[in-house]
């Protein structure tokens, strides 16, 4: 399932559910099938998610070219936490500039 965030200062951003949940959860929002941001929230959420980042991950290892899972075929690339909270760090900073109407809205299908 996507998730739609849409800004009121930057462009869309679309994630799978799968990327969004845990970014939402820790900022502490529902992942329900709507959502909010205000501006009070935008730049203490930005900082936090660059501090979940800093936590949870150290760089990885580069890949190997011949690595095969279980069955033989490749491995599926790792993608990091920072990776897929950058767009949603920048977003949230851009969009905390914009002034007091300024806001960000998810959508989803349904819950997730």
């Amino acid at each position: 399932m996507l998730v739609r965030f849409y800004s009121s200062e930057t462009g869309e951003l679309l994630m799978f559910a799968e990327a969004a949940r845990p970014l939402l959860q820790v900022l502490g929002k529902a992942t329900t099938a709507r959502g909010t941001f205000t501006v009070a929230e935008m730049a203490p959420a930005a900082n936090t998610l660059r501090e979940a980042v800093k936590r949870a991950e150290a760089p990885p290892p580069p890949p190997d070219e011949d690595e095969r899972d279980e069955t033989g075929k490749k491995k599926e690339p790792v993608v990091a936490m920072s990776q897929r909270a950058w767009p949603l760090i920048d977003m949230l900073e851009r969009t905390s500039k914009g002034g007091a109407k300024a806001n960000i809205v998810w959508e989803a299908s349904a819950d997730f």
